[in-house]
């Protein structure tokens, strides 16, 4: 069987990537993937499955594939949103609705993750066990897709999980992957700091707004180089300090906005505990009103040492020249969604290079030029490919 799924990928690439053109040009927003989720329906309809869309909070399809012997049941998952960001990379694909672009990949996962699964339906009888195949809505945005797929129930039965995600850190065929504490978690704060307005030749008469927030930006810096073990990453960025006003006006009130990023449950509770106690004390310190909505969405993503080790174990050994490498990446500090099905379910979420050809430079993900070596939607229906025999012991 894993010769004639890896034989039927290699048939099927011209499709990978006309799937991934099509998604790229009609990208929607997280929460509004109406068309792209009947898209992808319309891929599975007539097919010996079972459908299941609008699955969690939004346009979420779970699509099962069962064996034709008993087994375990795994998951495969693709998310398929895109960013509020003007496409600038002149791709004669590129975006047709002004201000969304998938800059971030999901188009490729979309669509190496369709073609495999019909790969899979194909060759059910051979399969001991259960695939589900989970198009994810709304990652890009919390509280995001996978968490409300998680409380659905719709995976209850499932025993480990897999994804993966196309990043321009090296060029296509490379692999990589992360043993443990992988992506990094999130929060972020608002916080309003309320003064008193005045005349800027009279600071005696009013309470400044900007003096007492620019102090709260430097007390935050001491988190992470004070409080933090220096062997545990964490990072605190302001995004957003909203101070205008006029040059000769104390500010009565002025609003922050922060980005936190930390790679442990136990670095999160410490920093989030020091950012109330700091905005306390400011409140103290200089007579104003601190006002503090602190939010936590993505936990940090974990890859089961055990799962992550049959993964790599599945690629070292497919010695197939379109994976040229396999690697172990250094913990990343973006977030993932993948990380609620992590807390639930054992699994291992991994790497596909896909830096375009040539370019020494690549635009990363997020940026309005990125975009990929389309000759990675191939590596990464192989390589989940081989990981789905190497789990179930197909040879």
């Amino acid at each position: 069987m894993k010769k004639q799924l890896i034989g039927m990928l290699e048939a099927r690439k011209d499709e990978m990537i006309q799937i991934r053109r099509h998604l790229h040009e009609n990208p929607e927003l997280s929460f509004q993937e109406e068309n792209t989720a009947r898209y992808i329906e319309d891929f599975y309809k007539g097919k010996d499955v079972e459908i299941q869309t609008n699955v969690g909070n939004g346009h979420g399809i779970i699509v099962t594939i069962k064996g034709g012997k008993p087994g375990k049941t795994i998951a495969l998952r693709a998310d398929f949103d895109a960013l509020p960001i003007e496409e600038k990379t002149g791709l004669p694909f590129a975006s047709k609705n002004k201000g969304v672009m998938h800059a971030c990949g999901h188009d490729g996962h979309t669509a190496y993750l369709m073609v495999l699964a019909d790969s899979l339906i194909q060759l059910k009888g051979e399969l001991p066990g259960t695939v589900k195949i989970i198009h994810q809505h709304a990652e890009e945005v919390p509280p995001g897709g996978a968490k409300s797929i998680v409380e659905s129930g719709a995976l209850n039965d499932v025993d480990n999980i897999f994804g993966i995600h196309l990043l321009p850190l090296a060029p296509a065929g490379n692999v990589g992957y992360h043993s443990g504490f992988s992506f990094a978690g999130r929060s972020y704060f608002k916080l309003g700091v309320q003064g008193t307005g005045g005349h800027g030749s009279s600071p005696h008469m009013a309470n400044d707004a900007i003096v007492a927030g620019a102090h709260f930006v430097t007390a935050l810096q001491t988190i992470i180089s004070r409080r933090l073990n220096p062997f545990d990453m964490g990072v605190i960025t302001i995004g957003s300090f909203d101070g205008k006003g006029t040059f000769n006006v104390i500010k009565d009130r002025v609003e922050l906005e922060g980005d936190i990023r930390y790679m442990t449950v136990e670095t999160k509770k410490i920093i989030e505990k020091e950012v109330r106690r700091i905005a306390k004390g400011i409140e103290e310190e200089f007579g104003v009103g601190c006002e503090l909505t602190y939010t936590s969405d993505y936990p940090p993503l974990y890859n089961d040492p055990a799962v992550t080790m049959m993964v790599k174990g599945s690629l070292e050994s497919a010695n197939d020249p379109d994976i040229t490498e396999v690697v172990e990446y250094p913990q990343l500090s973006p977030s993932e969604d993948f990380a609620y099905y992590l807390e639930k379910i054992l699994g291992c979420y991994f790497y596909i290079g896909c830096t375009p050809k040539g370019v020494e430079k690549p635009y990363f993900n997020h940026n309005p030029k990125f975009d990929i070596d389309e000759d990675a939607l191939l590596v990464a229906a192989k390589a989940v490919g081989y990981v789905v025999c190497g789990y179930y012991g197909i040879e």
